[in-house]
């Protein structure tokens, strides 16, 4: 039987990867991205899905941005691209979890090895297509594309918050309804093919 993907705020985590500072004049469509994954930060928070935050290298790459809102969060610093190896103790901490929904930067080398080692554990992973990005916007269409290949699930910040609720008589679906009624500025990543590229 093939894998469905359902999600369950209680045995989910999200995981905002390397949204940092330096990236910000290098990332396609930036900007964005950083609207969409800041909507999926707040929908789970209102969800009380935990939230997960790696910051590639940030003595040189700096700190993650701080529109976001995670500065109550403690940031885990990494060399490696996958993000796996640093949050091993903070993912085993969840007996029950079942699936990571993923954004972040850079596509083909952070979010795609993060993801890889994620399903390897045998966990669902969620890529929020809209908060993810590359500098170069082919690299990013190839690691949707991989990704996919490999037993991810893309989707949009909107469609993985209201996976999560799953029904309009959820106590918080107002909560969330109002994060989603608000437009992302000038979504470029949608402008093109199938993908959005």
């Amino acid at each position: 039987m093939s894998r469905l993907g359902r999600l369950c705020p209680s045995r989910s985590v999200l995981l905002l990867c390397d949204l940092q500072e330096r990236f910000r004049p290098h990332v396609h469509a930036f900007g964005p991205v950083l609207s969409a994954a800041a909507r999926l930060r707040k929908g789970c928070q209102v969800l009380g899905v935990p939230v997960l935050v790696t910051e590639q290298r940030p003595e040189a790459l700096g700190p993650t941005v701080p529109e976001l809102g995670v500065q109550d969060l403690t940031p885990h610093p990494k060399s490696s691209f996958s993000g796996v190896p640093v949050l091993g103790a903070q993912l085993s901490a969840h007996p029950h979890l079942s699936a990571v929904l993923l954004c972040g930067i850079e596509a083909q080398a952070c979010v795609l090895q993060t993801a890889l080692d994620l399903l390897e554990r045998g966990l669902d992973v969620h890529v929020a297509v809209d908060a993810c990005s590359s500098r170069s916007p082919m690299e990013r269409a190839v690691a949707l594309h991989r990704l996919q290949a490999s037993g991810a699930f893309l989707g949009t910040s909107e469609s993985l918050l209201l996976g999560l609720l799953r029904d309009s008589a959820h106590p918080r679906f107002r909560q969330v309804l109002e994060l989603i009624k608000e437009p992302i500025p000038n979504m470029e990543l949608l402008q093109g093919g199938p993908w959005g590229f």
